[in-house]
């Protein structure tokens, strides 16, 4: 069974950090791609950074700089570093994993996580 549990969001202030983590399980880890997506309210849902099998990663224009993406092979975890946060990066964010699709459409990710807010304050 697929799993994809987010933890770390919370409420900074502005210029402020977080760490979103992803744990992943139920499935071949090191041959799928991931990606994080975000969705502020009334707002669609959007790429924030992605990262393929082989670790290549891109990133949205947005939060490039900002927001670092990695992985850990060995425990199945993936991480969204984000620095510098600013007011229009609150949303709720997602981790998504699928075995076929590396790339920053959301409707193509099989697998999704419940999501963790992030709110930054001004």
């Amino acid at each position: 069974q697929v799993q994809l549990v987010e933890s770390g969001g919370g409420s900074v202030q502005a210029g402020g950090s977080l760490r979103l983590s992803c744990a992943a399980s139920g499935f071949r880890y090191s041959a799928y791609c991931f990606g994080w997506f975000r969705q502020a309210p009334g707002k669609e849902r959007e790429g924030v950074a992605h990262m393929d099998s082989i670790s290549s990663t891109t990133y949205a224009d947005s939060v490039k700089g900002r927001f670092t993406i990695y992985k850990d092979n060995a425990n199945h975890m993936l991480y969204l570093e984000m620095n510098s946060l600013k007011p229009e990066d609150t949303a709720l964010y997602y981790c998504a994993a699928d075995g076929n699709y590396c790339g920053t459409r959301d409707r193509y990710y099989k697998y999704w996580g419940q999501g963790t807010q992030v709110t930054v304050s001004s």
